[in-house]
């Protein structure tokens, strides 16, 4: 293992041990280095390497503070790599969606409010087939961040908002190219949230594959 992998593997180890915790301060850097057996420079690039995927912060003047470690901090690495997958490469995003998405639309049912209902059902409302294509793939990211965050679940969430937008030009391009294409989504929309406001899981996770596939189905037949 090298010296800097062996570093940011005893730092993390410290983490998931309670030892540091989130907003926690870092020992002086001769005293950590003393503490996990390591040259100086070796944790300075640990260091380094861990604040850029949002583990730690690096205050100058005042020192390296372990972040809140929350799931969208943590996960913004992955949403920089997503953005910079090819085309081709979105039919493999489709595919964890239809893997993530239908599992947190039925963890939905167990943990959405009555307020969250009534704001999904008002996304629902606000768009018809007369709405153009890029405001109803808003709507469409907006009631699919909703219904992530009623999962109950901020890691599925935070992944799912890192997808979304990657998939939106070719949600955009169906929506322009394929007959129906709009009508199908907003009866989709209106049958999920039916079943999260009846509290079904089952047919809220089908609907929700339903929806997922429908798009993926096109585009592989595109490509």
């Amino acid at each position: 293992m090298a010296v800097t992998d062996e570093a940011i593997t005893k730092i993390k180890a410290m983490i998931v041990a309670g030892e540091l915790r989130p907003g926690d301060r870092l020992p002086r850097e001769k005293a950590l280095s003393e503490r996990l057996g390591l040259s100086r420079s070796s944790l300075r690039e640990a260091i380094k390497a861990l604040s850029l995927i949002r583990i730690l912060d690096v205050r100058q003047g005042d020192g390296t503070y372990v972040t809140s470690l929350s799931p969208p901090l943590l996960l913004e690495a992955l949403s920089f790599v997503v953005d910079f997958h090819e085309d081709a490469t979105v039919l493999e995003l489709l595919e964890v969606r239809r893997i993530l998405e239908p599992a947190a639309t039925a963890m939905a049912c167990a943990h959405v409010d009555d307020a969250t209902v009534e704001r999904l059902y008002d996304l629902v409302d606000e768009v018809s087939e007369d709405t153009p294509v890029e405001d109803l793939v808003a709507n469409d990211l907006e009631l699919h961040r909703c219904i992530a965050e009623a999962s109950g679940n901020g890691y599925v969430a935070s992944l799912l908002d890192s997808l979304a937008g990657r998939t939106a030009r070719a949600r955009i391009w169906r929506g322009m190219t394929e007959t129906q294409a709009l009508s199908r989504t907003l009866a989709e929309h209106q049958a999920i949230v039916d079943a999260i406001a009846a509290r079904q899981p089952d047919v809220a996770r089908g609907w929700a594959t339903v929806h997922v596939a429908g798009v993926e189905r096109w585009l592989r037949q595109l490509l």
